[in-house]
């Protein structure tokens, strides 16, 4: 495996943290020993080392590797070496495209000393042992996952210790209460209890100065990288606070398992249903007892109330339903009282500055109760409709669609088409029978049952069509579909928001357009003007009298 043309090497050595325990033979002392000496008796050149201590093989998102690939674009080096395939990666596609693809495009030679690898020369095997390392990778994530498992179920805490507690120094897989923190979740809890919101715990804290739970690992606990340690804030905030209280660990209970990896080869973890978590009760010493904890709950939230539950809240039945009908964006509920008035004073307005439109959504604006009376109306002229009526505006939403075929030529078409394929199957079997009579000979009889065929392919295809809902069809179908919802109401003397989503898929409001042509008003000037409201129902969309679109008009 001796080269002679590449003297300055990079060396590349990897080891997971599961690896690590495999003792000695895995360790980066060894692979740099190994590569060290293999330079030495090949004299090449040994530039530079860059290590991944504690990175797992099943991806290639490493700082070690990532700054190794930077420094290879820059040519600083022009020969690659790790002990075997496996420091490279286990993942069988990646490390393939690495050292076959990657490297030898880039002028890059590769070397895996104990595999015998060396992109210079072929390497049958390369394969096989790619696929055993993946082989490797995962039957390592079955068995930490069965080990994990076990230990869950047995109660035993496996993850990191939440804030408030530590591991036991007798016994890792316990928890036992921090002395420094510990106080710190029970004083949440009791003002949590006694009705103070999370925000007002967490403002608090700080101006206490008490430090947040990240920043406490880091400067106390645990071993953090630089890039992991910058993530960490120095201020507490409502939402922390809302974690330590919904956790039920602080009541002793061990709680694991509500998220897992998507895959062997990736760190994004998702959501695990509620009846797989492994939930084991009284594993360790609780912070707060039952009623504290229960108390707490109660209070969580009560500041953030849904707004609606207030009476002098204004509550829209067209919200998601209104929207302007200049730039298309929600129209808003806004207003103000005056002299005691609410109703008279509330609006749906539209607040969206869109870029792109170059005179603003001035004046789509419409009073709420008139919206309100408006769309009233038109409900219950649709609903007051007689079934022959309701029979013109079929045909009249039939004739708008424009259908050009009639119904009987498509029934026509249908049944020729299906009399002919019914014909051909006939014809098909006689010839089947005249030729082993005898009377016609093979060639004759391919080419006149494969016309016949392709004839009946094309027939079945037109059949297909035919029997496919027209657009008059569809429209009628629909209508019907309305009308039948329609005939459970009556009269609507009020309109509420189940009402109206039953019925109403949108409403479109346009700008005021008053007399003189303008979108504005003068100040202070009861000019009249007209505004459009389109109402688009639900499966017949927007109705239309006589050939225009059905615009209700607001008078001032």
């Amino acid at each position: 495996m001796k080269t002679g043309r590449f003297t300055l090497a990079f060396a590349y050595l990897r080891l997971s943290n599961e690896e690590a325990q495999g003792g000695e033979s895995s360790s980066i002392t060894n692979q740099r020993m190994i590569v060290q000496n293999y330079c030495k008796q090949n004299n090449i050149t040994l530039v530079r080392e860059f290590v991944d201590d504690g990175y797992s093989g099943g991806n290639f998102n490493r700082p070690g590797f990532k700054e190794m690939l930077k420094q290879l674009e820059q040519g600083k080096a022009n020969l690659v070496i790790t002990k075997d395939l496996s420091r490279l990666g286990r993942d069988m596609r990646e490390a393939s495209y690495y050292a076959e693809q990657f490297f030898p495009e880039h002028g890059i030679q590769f070397l895996a000393i104990a595999d015998n690898f060396d992109t210079e020369h072929d390497n049958i095997m390369a394969p096989f042992l790619f696929a055993m390392n993946e082989v490797y990778l995962r039957d390592g994530s079955r068995k930490v996952k069965d080990v994990l498992r076990s230990k869950r179920e047995s109660g035993q805490y496996c993850a990191c210790p939440p804030y408030g507690y530590r591991k036991d120094r007798e016994n890792r897989h316990r928890l036992t209460p921090d002395e420094a923190t510990a106080p710190v979740v029970e004083r949440i809890f009791r003002r949590a209890a006694a009705g103070d919101s999370s925000r007002k715990i967490a403002l608090d804290l700080n101006a206490d100065g008490v430090i947040p739970p990240l920043k406490y690992r880091v400067l106390y606990r645990d071993e953090f990288s630089e890039e992991g340690a910058a993530h960490a804030s120095d201020t507490w905030n409502y939402t922390t606070v809302k974690r330590i209280l919904k956790n039920p660990v602080y009541l002793g209970h061990t709680l694991l398992g509500r998220s897992k990896k998507v895959s062997v080869k990736s760190k994004k973890k998702v959501a695990v249903p509620r009846d797989n978590w492994a939930v084991t009760e009284n594993t360790h010493p609780p912070l707060v007892d039952k009623a504290l904890f229960q108390r707490a709950q109660e209070n969580l939230g009560r500041g953030s109330r849904n707004y609606r539950a207030y009476n002098h809240v204004r509550k829209s039945i067209f919200g998601g339903l209104a929207v302007c009908g200049k730039c298309g964006h929600a129209l808003c509920s806004c207003g103000m009282v005056y002299k005691g008035e609410r109703e008279k004073y509330w609006y749906l307005s539209c607040t969206h500055q869109r870029q792109d439109i170059s005179n603003p959504c001035q004046g789509v604006r419409i009073r709420y109760a008139d919206l309100v009376e408006l769309v009233r109306q038109d409900l219950n002229n649709l609903l007051a409709l007689s079934d022959e009526e309701v029979d013109a505006l079929v045909q009249e939403a039939v004739r708008r669609m424009g259908s050009a075929e009639n119904l009987k030529t498509r029934q026509m078409k249908k049944e020729r088409a299906e009399a002919r394929i019914t014909a051909i199957d006939k014809i098909v079997t006689k010839l089947y029978t005249d030729n082993a009579m005898g009377k016609l000979d093979d060639d004759r009889l391919s080419r006149m049952v494969a016309d016949l065929e392709k004839e009946s392919a094309g027939l079945k295809a037109m059949l297909k069509e035919l029997n496919a809902p027209s657009p008059a069809q569809q429209t009628a179908d629909s209508y019907a579909q309305f009308f039948a919802l329609a005939r459970s109401y009556t009269h609507l003397d009020e309109l509420d928001r189940d009402t109206l989503v039953t019925f109403v898929d949108r409403i479109e409001i346009g700008p005021k357009i008053y007399e003189n042509g303008s979108h504005k008003a003068a100040a202070r000037a009861n000019q009249p003007y007209r505004q459009s409201v389109r109402i688009f129902y639900k499966f017949i969309g927007e109705l239309a009298k006589n050939g225009e679109k059905n615009s209700a008009e607001k008078p001032a």
